[in-house]
């Protein structure tokens, strides 16, 4: 979700729900005045009888020639526009969100300094792969050698340890891998019970299928609050950054003999989202006092921090290019900027579809079909019979960015499940919903399978084209956004930054997007494991066979610490349940505001 410069953060009372924040302009007649104030606007904006605005000018009354009034275009604004406004977060929300930013980052690491030691906090960074290749894309872009995302968190660690003092600085790799192994478990999990269970009962939480996507906090806020009966089938994984924040708090925590409380931890990501997610309740330790991740900071606001502090991002530092060591090191506790298949928004339909093509006992063929665009794709796992049979659908799967596809994905779920879509957690319909085809005398012709996942993202184009990455330099034009909707910013009421700066506040190009996506991927080879799997980069590799060796060997190497980490955080501690660590919940929001007691 891309935020528009026009819209801030207000004082706001708790959710406002759209048909009681939106509304038009009510035409107020006043009494007509004889003359003009001596310091008043030669231009104004009058309303006809049809609710039309007009640009006037009023030249005439100070002597001049009258000029006709110049009709204004209505404003258009979009969902991202809506969701990124205050009326769809509550006032204590918008109070966090306003907490967490370089300069509160900055206010610690001053006074963690000036603290004795024995009361200083570990300071600890962890950037997230994403935010890596959106700022290698923009020094890339003004610099005459590429620069690569390995380079960029060599740079990056350099100037966190040297200049600000932060004692640790990771990437959020490991903890994606974490999150996808969880997710794959609970996929599985679910799909169990879905096919144990009563087909006339009710889905209940943890149950429930298609199975959708959590790791993006723009949609988990959008659906609890506009779609709570969707929570039944969000998935309950941590997303990367909130493992990440687990593993830097309780499992490095006790590595360093320090307590949660003990630990600063600041995650850099593409999103502004992620402020709020970081804030959560579900993610504060109780007892030590203490969130997961302590603040939150955008990709361009970690650029703005080393402009700040006059660190140069386009000049090198020593080792950058080397690759990470095949075996863990003190410093580097996890395995860094781990290699994966899929999506560069995490890979989790990919994860899921690779574990089912593991584990099925006879070969299944990936075939991919887009919907409306690139954006939203459905994703057929069948059995191979004969060529010119029909092989049965064992899997279906879509990948869905943007607000304008999430809509119809969330009507088509509801449609699917027997849920009537936007009217909370209690439209579940009785009984079990089929989508068939009927003929004309109502005979069932045949029944369409439903999804059994969607990896869902807020932000068109995926977390690469999140709101809070850099952005394109002035002279990196584009014709559409990136729904494929042309936009006119002059024309719109967009005022760009001086040509002369080095970025301009633009929200979706396209084109420029694409470049993140391919330097992502950079350095990060992933081998398909279906010639026909649209969703796969292989980062242009020539030797596949030597390249998905050493993938293997992290892979298998982030397995074996995964297992260690599980017997540190549950056996040895005791701590319950073993999902209980990597899982959260989800609750529907309800608005307090009642529409008879809205003063107009």
């Amino acid at each position: 979700m891309a935020f528009s410069g026009a819209l801030a953060l207000t004082d706001l009372n708790d959710f406002i729900t759209p048909s009681q924040t939106c509304i038009k302009p009510v035409e107020q007649i006043l009494p007509k005045t004889e003359g003009k104030q001596p310091d008043s606007a030669l231009n104004e904006i009058r309303i006809d009888h049809n609710g039309l605005y007009y640009e006037v000018n009023d030249s005439a009354s100070i002597g001049g020639p009258a000029t006709p009034g110049k009709k204004l275009e209505q404003a258009q604004i979009s969902l991202n526009d809506c969701l990124a406004c205050s009326g769809c977060i509550t006032s204590a929300e918008s109070v966090l969100i306003t907490l967490q930013s370089h300069k509160e980052v900055l206010d610690f690491l001053s006074s963690n300094a000036a603290a004795n030691v024995a009361s200083r906090k570990i300071p600890v960074v962890s950037i997230a792969p994403q935010s890596l290749a959106s700022l290698a894309t923009s020094i890339s872009s003004s610099s005459s050698a590429p620069v690569t995302p390995r380079q960029i968190l060599r740079r990056l660690r350099a100037f966190c340890k040297e200049v600000l003092g932060f004692a640790h600085v990771f990437d959020t790799t490991f903890a994606r891998h974490v999150a996808l192994r969880e997710h794959v478990k609970e996929f599985v999990e679910r799909q169990t019970k879905y096919r144990s269970r009563n087909q006339d009962a009710e889905s209940e939480g943890g149950t429930a299928l298609p199975m959708l996507a959590s790791a993006c906090p723009g949609w988990i806020c959008y659906a609890e609050k506009a779609h709570p009966e969707m929570l039944p089938f969000i998935s309950k994984t941590k997303s990367p950054q909130q493992v990440m924040g687990t593993l830097v708090k309780h499992w490095m925590g006790e590595k360093w003999g320090k307590q949660p409380n003990e630990i600063y931890h600041v995650s850099v990501m593409p999103c502004y989202d992620k402020k709020l997610e970081a804030s959560r309740a579900d993610f504060f330790n109780d007892v030590y006092s203490t969130r997961d991740v302590d603040c939150v900071i955008t990709t361009g606001e970690m650029q703005l921090l080393a402009q700040e502090k006059g660190w140069d991002l386009s000049l090198s530092v020593p080792d950058e290019t080397l690759t990470a060591p095949s075996k863990l090191v003190p410093e580097v506790p996890f395995p860094e900027l781990m290699v994966h298949s899929g999506s560069s928004s995490g890979s989790y339909l990919q994860s899921i579809i690779e574990h089912i093509q593991c584990t099925s006992a006879t070969p299944l063929s990936l075939s991919v079909r887009q919907i409306r665009n690139a954006d939203f794709e459905e994703y057929l796992l069948k059995r191979e019979v004969e060529p010119d049979a029909e092989g049965e659908i064992v899997f279906k799967g879509a990948k869905c960015y943007g607000f304008r596809n999430l809509q119809n994905v969330v009507r088509k779920v509801g449609k699917e499940s027997g849920v009537r879509v936007g009217v909370g957690a209690a439209g579940r319909l009785k009984g079990r919903a089929a989508v068939s085809k009927r003929g004309r005398r109502g005979q069932e012709m045949n029944t369409e399978k439903g999804y059994d996942y969607v990896e869902v993202m807020a932000c068109p184009g995926g977390c690469v084209n999140g709101g809070g990455q850099v952005k394109p330099p002035t002279n990196f034009e584009a014709v559409c956004d990136t729904e494929g909707y042309s936009r006119d910013w002059g024309q719109s009421g967009v005022s760009l930054e001086d040509t002369a700066g080095p970025l301009a506040a633009k929200w979706g190009n396209k084109e420029w997007t694409k470049l993140v996506e391919k330097v992502y991927w950079d350095n990060l080879p992933a081998p398909s494991t279906n010639e026909n799997h649209h969703m796969t980069n292989s980062g242009g590799k020539e030797d596949a066979g030597y390249v998905s060796e050493i993938r293997n060997e992290i892979v298998m190497l982030a397995d074996r610490l995964l297992i260690d980490i599980t017997d540190d955080l549950y056996w040895r501690k005791a701590s319950g349940p073993q999902h209980n660590l990597f899982r959260t919940n989800y609750r529907a929001v309800e608005s307090e505001v009642v529409g008879l007691a809205v003063k107009w």
